[in-house]
């Protein structure tokens, strides 16, 4: 009886262990992979490649010595403009400083430096201050402009012609209520491909008396000395 008691106990000693030596195995052998997985910057889920983020949010990268911009008019009276340039908000209702009417950022076109923003009431603010505001814009600069409820009512041919000048294709036929985003520059000699423009009617307006907003995003060439 003793004997088989020695053997009975040996028998449960030599299992214990077996079975210590076994967890401690695979214990080691699971932090070492744990601690690979950790240290090549691993995580429980599987990775997934996440898209690249461009500036402004644009769809694509901008090539070098251009700026990336987006441009988004106002909707309707109730959501404000946003004007993004080079990757830095200027103007949106976050930043506190858009109004009704037309709101306009001039920006340094060889630096991308902001150099002034300004909104004007185009319902019943004094025009005067936006002629002043137009033909005090310096040569170089980008002019970037969204619309916010109405842009027109006192518009006149004074500021529909220096807008032209900056390159507009649509401010000469601007009118009550339209929506317009419009990037352009001082001296620039030719109409810029960068404006978007939709009339106020009655028939194709998705909102109850303004058409639907209008985002416009692209890549504006640096001014080279």
């Amino acid at each position: 009886m003793r004997l088989t008691g020695v053997i009975r106990l040996a028998a449960l000693l030599f299992l214990l262990l077996g079975t210590w030596v076994i967890l401690q195995t695979s214990f080691e052998q699971g932090w070492r992979a744990l601690s690979l997985r950790s240290w090549l910057g691993a995580t429980s889920r599987p990775s997934r490649s996440q898209p690249p983020r461009h500036k402004c949010g644009n769809q694509k990268s901008c090539p070098r010595d251009h700026f990336a911009f987006k441009i988004i008019s106002g909707a309707a009276n109730v959501v404000g403009p946003s004007i993004c340039f080079d990757d830095t908000v200027l103007m949106s209702g976050v930043r506190n400083n858009i109004g009704r009417g037309l709101n306009i950022a001039l920006v340094n076109g060889t630096t991308g430096q902001l150099l002034k923003t300004g909104t004007f009431d185009m319902y019943s603010g004094d025009i005067k201050e936006l002629e002043t505001f137009l033909m005090e814009i310096k040569g170089g600069t980008v002019v970037l402009t969204a619309t916010f409820d109405d842009p027109a009512t006192k518009m006149n041919d004074k500021v529909r012609a220096l807008f032209t000048e900056l390159g507009s294709s649509y401010a000469s036929k601007l009118g009550f209520r339209d929506n317009w985003v419009f990037l352009g520059a001082k001296g620039f000699s030719a109409k810029s491909p960068f404006e978007g423009h939709i009339q106020n009617d009655d028939k194709t307006n998705k909102y109850d008396g303004w058409p639907e907003l209008l985002e416009l995003e692209g890549c504006a060439p640096r001014k080279m000395d």
